[in-house]
């Protein structure tokens, strides 16, 4: 969903309309949005709730695996857990914000199925479409699979 990692680690129970499928989004500079719940992140939040989730009072969604059951403190606990997935998965990550580089990801991954840089920066919640060209990386590999080479042009 592009979400950062402080929206994740702010994200509340009541934040969830499973009903009308949507997320409410407290981001930066505190704007709100909606987004839509997809069924694949539904699906993940409903078994995290029912089989990952320990057992506490806390109105906040995602909270800590091990005792004290409080909630994520920022968006560095949220990184640290991408840090640490990563490196289980052998996946080199970035030396800090590892979480952020989901973000570059889900742009690249909209921008290859044909998503508008226009529609790209509504999901990912940028107030400059500049800031959406750096996100969203162009596949140059499968650029030139279809690239048409370059008609000759008879000097004058």
């Amino acid at each position: 969903m592009g979400l950062r990692a402080g929206d994740i680690a702010h994200l509340c129970l009541d934040d969830i309309d499973w009903e009308q499928a949507w997320i409410h989004v407290s981001g930066k500079g505190k704007r709100q949005t909606r987004l839509p719940l997809t069924q694949e992140v539904g699906d993940a939040i409903a078994a995290y709730l029912q089989d990952g989730r320990s057992p506490c009072l806390t109105p906040t969604l995602f909270v800590r695996d091990r005792a004290p059951f409080h909630p994520l403190r920022s968006h560095s606990a949220v990184s640290m857990i991408v840090t640490r997935a990563m490196r289980r998965a052998g996946v080199r990550c970035p030396g800090r914000g590892a979480a952020h580089i989901f973000r570059h990801s889900a742009a690249t991954s909209m921008l290859r199925q044909g998503t508008s840089l226009q529609e790209i920066s509504v999901i990912l919640r940028h107030r400059s479409i500049q800031t959406t060209e750096i996100y969203a990386k162009v596949d140059v590999a499968s650029l030139r699979t279809i690239a048409q080479p370059w008609p000759e042009v008879e000097p004058c």
